[in-house]
């Protein structure tokens, strides 16, 4: 949560005995070599991990940076481990990335939730504007997110909400109910948002997707969320060794739990990669390539301008990553009917 540390860049679960990978952090060396949200860690430097020794198993993870390690990784919907051979370093994690995706298009990446998130979205986003000038929409990319502190999601929620609840905590004893509102003010003015979302999607950034979902703030598009929805206390015990307990659960502002539910997508989108059909040369494209056809009537045009329709620019972002392209789509939509006044639409 402070953004540092030496190691790997994953999120891990204990499961029946078992190291499941909740997400990989970006730009990271487990990220790099492939390692994916749902994948199942069965040997480290060669030793199986079990139920008797996945206590040490968890330390062997982290360490010095420039250490090397190998995972024995177990992809989703495999039967065969492959090897991997990491090198360790000193994962410094920025939060938050933020970028045009076309022109009034935003996109915003949160890697995970730690102490400076919502100030760093603030600023970035801030920062776009202000050179860009004022965005029609923007895609909220929650996607192998493995959450964080949530004050963090909190504060990330409360910078797209101008009212309402943001999460309620419950537990059993009363200091452990609480409730989050937002407070007025909306860093994009009420622009729509799409968020997306997949099985790598965790805790924190569960949060923000329920309050965005139940607020009616944001579309939800992708895979159902991993379903993390409690919080857990740091009790220091001296120095060097403390106790981490859950003292409560998540609700979302309609009051529903996140716990083993995760949150149910509004556009569900399954996890694909597409490549571009291949198509035979055209000797007539359009009315443009016949010859003497009549000019349009407002005057001539460039016919690079008349070519470029977007298309291409939309084959490239759908062949690198699907998901966002399809969510960039249902963005330009929003956007349409965004800001029609009331009587236009009811025409």
């Amino acid at each position: 949560t402070t953004g540092q540390y030496g190691g790997l860049g994953i999120e891990v679960l204990q499961v029946d005995g078992t190291l499941r990978i909740v997400a990989p952090i970006d730009d990271t060396p487990a990220s790099r070599a492939g390692i994916k949200p749902g994948d199942t860690i069965v040997k480290i430097d060669g030793t199986p991990v079990d139920s008797e020794n996945i206590d040490d198993m968890f330390k062997k993870l982290r360490g010095d940076p420039g250490s090397k390690i190998v995972l024995s990784i177990l992809h989703e919907k495999s039967d065969k481990p492959v090897d991997m051979s990491l090198v360790r370093e000193r994962i410094s994690v920025t939060s938050v990335k933020v970028r045009e995706l076309e022109p009034g298009y935003a996109y915003v990446r949160l890697s995970q939730f730690q102490d400076d998130t919502a100030a760093d979205l603030e600023k970035k986003l801030g920062e776009l504007v202000k050179k860009n000038g004022a965005q029609r929409g923007v895609v909220l990319d929650l996607r192998s997110n493995p959450g964080g502190l949530l004050t963090a999601a909190v504060g990330v929620s409360d910078e797209f909400l101008d009212s309402g609840t943001i999460v309620t905590t419950r537990g059993r004893l009363q200091d452990a109910n609480l409730s989050f509102s937002a407070h007025p003010g909306d860093l994009l003015n009420g622009a729509p948002m799409v968020v997306l979302v997949d099985n790598g999607t965790a805790s924190a950034a569960e949060i923000v997707s329920g309050a965005l979902k139940d607020n009616h703030r944001a579309l939800i598009i992708g895979r159902r969320t991993f379903g993390k929805g409690v919080v857990q206390t740091v009790l220091p015990l001296d120095a060097e060794h403390a106790v981490k307990i859950t003292t409560a659960r998540y609700y979302t502002p309609s009051g529903t739990s996140i716990q083993a539910e995760g949150i149910k997508p509004d556009i569900a989108l399954a996890d694909l990669a597409v490549n571009k059909a291949d198509s035979a040369a055209s000797l007539i494209g359009s009315e443009a390539d016949l010859r003497n056809h009549l000019a349009n009537e407002d005057g001539s045009k460039d016919r690079k301008a008349i070519d470029n329709d977007g298309s291409a620019e939309n084959a490239k972002l759908a062949t690198q990553d699907y998901a966002l392209s399809q969510a960039l789509n249902v963005l330009k939509g929003l956007a349409l009917n965004h800001g029609v006044p009331a009587q236009a639409a009811r025409q």
